[in-house]
């Protein structure tokens, strides 16, 4: 029997047929690691703790797009990769602004308890 494949056995020489065919295409989770680095700027002001959970997200999902994209950069197009690069910049904006926004919240509270234990309140009754 002959050998059935006919088409490339090289990965890349099959990409270079998709790019060729269809030309690029976008890079997965581009627009997401760009729409949640917006949203962890506006999140920080929530207690800080959406705008955290929201930048870690966008920059490991910016990771993993970066890593496709240096693995084959002819397949993604260039604008998605700058969108994911935006994306990251404005992750760990918000990531910065919501670790700061929570570390005053929490030392705002650990004084206003300091105060509230502080007070006599035996003495506020007579």
């Amino acid at each position: 029997m002959e050998n059935q494949n006919q088409g490339p056995s090289n990965p890349q020489q099959v990409n270079q047929q998709f790019t060729q065919q269809f030309g690029q295409q976008p890079l997965p989770n581009a627009t997401a690691v760009l729409v949640l680095g917006i949203i962890s700027i506006v999140g920080c002001f929530c207690y800080g703790i959406i705008g955290l959970i929201l930048g870690i997200i966008a920059i490991v999902l910016a990771g993993k797009a970066a890593k496709l994209y240096q693995a084959n950069p002819e397949m993604y197009s260039e604008s998605s990769f700058k969108n994911m690069k935006a994306g990251k910049i404005c992750a760990i904006i918000g990531l910065c602004l919501s670790a700061v926004y929570f570390i005053i919240i929490i030392i705002y509270i650990a004084i206003l308890g300091t105060v509230l234990t502080a007070m006599p309140w035996n003495m506020m009754g007579n």
